[in-house]
């Protein structure tokens, strides 16, 4: 990104795209002070101390004393055999309640993530589903499904794989994506915050997510009660655009009022 486009930013822009513009200005930079990102998105510098707080707490970034410095990627996004074993009755119970959405008949657009792999295997213990359509960027929670043949109808993105979550992404995910609607769309996250809405720590991934939530009749997202309130680098989608919460016990009661507020049904597994 040049200093040109960069001071195409805005008050204008919303903050989670200036946000990420931000963070990739400190990952080519290496630092950069508080004053520099104030003038070059031409906003205040309590605007941008603003912004490198957020993205501080969802570890794009690391401030430091007058600016900011980059915080590696891959230590940031744990991988999906580390995720699995992290709140997993919590994830079990919230895929049995997602699954419990699912008609017969249906199509679905299943993302990737350890929810949504609990909610792939609360699918095929359902013997009363028939003829269900199932699109997945997930290669594991394509392989958990593939015993369901001919029951459900397994279909995968395509795309490049990212081994970290075992993972399709662009460009071939869009391709499939921008030809198919389903009746639900399941989305797994790092974060759902009533402002600031759905977002994921791997950008590619986010991309994938956005398409899925643009491709269906009805989206649930999937989210123990950890990442309520919590905010990452990709936005998938604005709070209006989720119609179900699908969380586990223990969630903040303000965030949860607060989705319900915004028109979002939550339901706890």
């Amino acid at each position: 990104m040049t200093d040109s486009t960069a001071r195409g930013a805005s008050d204008t822009v919303p903050a989670l795209v200036r946000r990420e513009r931000m963070a990739e200005l400190i990952a080519t930079s290496g630092f950069l002070r508080v004053s520099d990102l104030s003038e070059t998105f031409g906003v205040s510098e309590v605007t941008v101390r603003s912004d490198l707080a957020a993205l501080d707490d969802g570890h794009a970034i690391r401030r430091v004393h007058g600016g900011a410095v980059p915080r590696g990627q891959r230590a940031r996004e744990a991988s999906f055999e580390t995720s699995l074993e992290a709140s997993a009755l919590a994830k079990q119970s919230i895929g049995r309640r997602a699954a419990a959405l699912v008609s017969s008949g249906q199509s679905v657009l299943l993302d990737v993530g350890t929810t949504a792999l609990a909610t792939a295997k609360a699918l095929a213990e359902r013997d009363d589903l028939e003829d269900l359509v199932v699109i997945t960027n997930g290669l594991n929670i394509a392989l958990e499904l593939e015993a369901q043949i001919p029951r459900f109808t397994v279909i995968v993105t395509g795309g490049a794989l990212r081994p970290l979550q075992h993972s399709l992404v662009h460009p071939l995910a869009r391709t499939v994506l921008e030809q198919v609607h389903a009746d639900i769309a399941f989305i797994g996250c790092n974060g759902v915050d009533p402002v600031a809405g759905v977002t994921n720590v791997n950008l590619p991934e986010a991309e994938v997510k956005q398409l899925m939530v643009s491709s269906a009749d009805r989206v649930v997202v999937l989210a123990d009660a950890s990442k309520l309130g919590q905010v990452s680098l990709g936005a998938v989608a604005g709070i209006d655009a989720v119609d179900v919460l699908v969380t586990s016990d223990g969630a903040d009661a303000a965030v949860l009022a607060d989705l319900s507020a915004a028109g979002v049904e939550v339901l706890t597994a």
